[in-house]
C-alpha cells in the first residue's frame, strides 16, 4: 500500500458526508489492514463555517508551510534556473569565441526560434498538466516533471547542431509547462483563499532569486570553459540540470498530496486541515464534469484575467531570456555581464515579497498589481527615452522595470485563484491563465533582437505599451468585481478585489 494513502488516512468521501474516521493506535509491527476504523460523527453544515481553534490552526499552517511551501520554493527556483540559463549561455565566454551561439554558429534569428519553440510546447501543455496532476497525485506528477526537465537540460550540453538544440528545447518546454500552474493548484488543496497570495509570492519570487543565482553561477562556470574539452555553456547546462534530477527523488517520496491522506499529520490535524477549508478549496475526490468545464470557459471575466496575464508575460518573458544581452547593451561585457544581471533580479525578489505582503494585509491585490505594472511601464519608457550613453541611469531603470514586471504577477495570480470557487474552475482557469502567459512570452522572445543593441528601443516601447494596456484591464476588472459585490445577497461569497 502506498505510504501516502495507507495507515490512518481519512476517506475524503466520508469527510464530505460530515462523518470522519478516527484511527486507533496500533503497534508499529502490526499490519496496516488490521487498523480499526471507528466511525465518529460531528455536525458541520455547509452554510456555517466550522469551529476552528485559532491556535491550532496557526500551528497547522506553520506545519503546512514547512512541508509544502519550502520545497515548492526550491522546486520553482530550479525550474526557472533551467528555463532561463539559455540566456546566460548565449553570451557566456563570447569574448573567447565559445558562447552557445558561436559554438553552434547560430544567427540571432535562429536563437530566437529556439526560444519560441520552447514556449510553444510550454503553452500547449500547461492546462492538460493540471488534470494529469490530479490524476496521478501531485508528488508523482511533479517528480516526473522535475526528472524530465533536469535530464533534458543536461541533454542540451550534448547539442552540436541547431536541429538538436531545437529538438531538446521543444521537449523541455513540455516538461516545464505544468510546474507553476501545478504548484498554485496544489495550494488550493491546502490553503484558504486569503492565505494563498503569501504562498504564491515566495514561490514565484524564487524565479527572481534563480535569475540572480543564474548570473552568479554562470560567472563561476564560465571559468570552466575548455575543461575536459567542453565549452563553458555545456558545463552550465550539466551543472544546473543535475540538481533538478536529484530533487525529484525527494519530491516523489516526501511531497504532500492531499490533506485527507497526509500521514505526516496527526488524525486531528488531518481533520482540521479538511474542516477549515470546507467550501473554499479543492479536494482529492472532487470530480470534473463537462458542465463545469463549459461554465468555466464561458466566463468572460476569466478571459480578461487571461489578457492581463498576456500583457505582463511579455515583459516578464523578455527580461527572463534577454537580461544578459540587455546588460551587455548597458556597457558591460564578458563574464562581467553575467555578474551585472544579479542586482536587477535581487531587487525584483525583495519588491515581489514586499508587494505580496502588503497586498495580503490590505486585501487589495488588484491595486498592488496595478501599481507594480504602472511603475514598470514608466521605467521601460524612460529607458527608451534617455541617451544611450547614460549607462548608470539606464541600469537603475532596468532594475526598476524588472522589479515591477516580476512583482505584479503573484497578486494577479492570487487574485484569480481567490475568485475561483470550484475544483474544475481552479484547475482549468489557472492552467489556461498561465498558458496565455506562454503566448505573451512567445511575443517577448522577438522584441529584443541583437540588431537593436545597445538601446533596444523596440523592446522597451513594446513593454511600456503592453503594461499600460494591462493596467487599464486591471482597473476594469476591479470595477466589475465591486459592482458584483454590491449585488450580492446576504450570505453569498464576496468577490476578492
Amino acid at each position: 500500500m502506498d505510504s501516502k494513502s495507507g495507515e490512518g488516512a481519512l476517506d475524503a468521501s466520508v469527510v464530505n458526508d460530515v462523518s470522519v474516521l478516527s484511527v486507533t493506535s496500533i503497534p508499529a509491527s502490526s499490519n496496516v489492514s488490521d487498523t480499526k476504523l471507528v466511525p465518529q460523527t460531528f455536525e458541520v453544515k455547509d452554510e456555517e463555517p466550522p469551529d476552528v481553534e485559532p491556535r491550532k490552526e496557526r500551528n497547522l499552517v506553520m506545519k503546512l508551510d514547512l512541508r509544502i511551501l519550502g520545497p515548492s520554493i526550491l522546486i520553482f527556483l530550479l525550474c526557472f534556473l533551467d528555463r532561463s540559463n539559455i540566456g546566460n549561455a548565449r553570451i557566456l565566454n563570447q569574448d573567447t569565441g565559445h558562447s552557445l551561439v558561436q559554438t553552434l554558429n547560430l544567427s540571432g534569428y535562429q536563437f530566437m526560434v529556439s526560444l519560441m519553440l520552447f514556449l510553444i510546447t510550454y503553452t500547449v501543455f500547461e492546462s492538460p498538466s493540471n488534470f494529469m496532476l490530479k490524476r496521478f497525485r501531485p508528488s508523482r506528477w511533479i517528480a516526473f516533471l522535475m526528472m524530465a526537465w533536469g535530464a533534458l537540460t543536461m541533454c542540451l550540453a550534448a547539442a552540436h547542431s541547431y536541429a538538436a538544440l531545437n529538438a531538446v528545447r521543444i521537449l523541455l518546454g513540455a516538461a516545464e509547462a505544468g510546474l507553476f500552474p501545478g504548484l498554485v493548484f496544489v495550494l488550493t488543496f491546502w490553503y484558504k483563499p486569503n492565505e494563498r497570495l503569501l504562498r504564491i509570492a515566495p514561490i514565484f519570487a524564487s524565479g527572481s532569486a534563480a535569475g540572480a543565482f543564474g548570473g552568479a553561477i554562470a560567472y563561476g562556470i564560465g571559468h570552466l570553459n575548455g575543461k575536459n574539452g567542453l565549452e563553458g555553456w555545456r558545463w552550465l547546462f550539466i551543472l544546473e540540470g543535475l540538481p533538478s534530477c536529484v530533487m525529484s527523488i525527494y519530491v516523489f517520496f516526501c511531497f504532500p498530496d492531499w490533506p485527507e491522506t497526509a500521514m505526516w499529520l496527526s488524525a486531528e490535524e488531518r481533520l482540521l486541515a479538511v474542516r477549515r477549508l470546507r467550501g473554499d478549496a479543492s479536494s482529492s475526490k472532487s470530480q470534473t464534469t463537462w458542465k463545469d468545464i463549459k461554465e468555466t470557459l464561458a466566463q468572460w471575466r476569466l478571459a480578461v484575467h487571461y489578457l492581463v496575464y498576456v500583457c505582463i508575460a511579455i515583459p516578464f518573458g523578455s527580461l527572463s531570456l534577454f537580461s544578459p544581452s540587455i546588460v551587455t547593451g548597458l556597457g558591460y561585457s564578458g563574464l562581467r555581464a553575467q555578474l551585472f544581471t544579479v542586482p536587477p533580479y535581487a531587487c525584483a525578489y525583495v519588491v515581489t515579497i514586499a508587494i505580496a505582503v502588503s497586498a495580503e494585509r490590505t486585501n487589495a491585490r488588484s491595486v498592488h498589481a496595478l501599481l507594480a505594472m504602472l511603475t514598470s511601464s514608466a521605467a521601460f519608457l524612460a529607458q527608451a527615452l534617455i541617451p544611450a550613453t547614460s549607462f548608470k541611469a539606464r541600469y537603475s531603470l532596468f532594475c526598476i522595470a524588472a522589479s515591477g514586471s516580476f512583482a505584479c504577477i503573484p497578486p494577479l495570480v492570487g487574485w484569480l485563484s481567490s475568485n475561483l470557487h470550484t475544483t474544475t474552475a481552479a484547475g482549468l482557469a489557472l492552467g489556461i491563465n498561465i498558458s496565455f502567459g506562454g503566448v505573451g512570452q512567445i511575443v517577448g522572445t522577438w522584441i529584443y533582437p541583437i540588431t537593436d543593441a545597445p538601446r533596444y528601443l523596440k523592446g522597451h516601447f513594446i513593454n511600456f505599451g503592453v503594461l499600460l494596456v494591462g493596467s487599464v484591464l486591471v482597473i476594469g476588472l476591479r470595477f466589475f468585481y465591486q459592482h458584483k459585490n454590491k449585488r450580492l445577497s446576504v450570505g453569498e461569497k464576496m468577490w476578492v478585489l
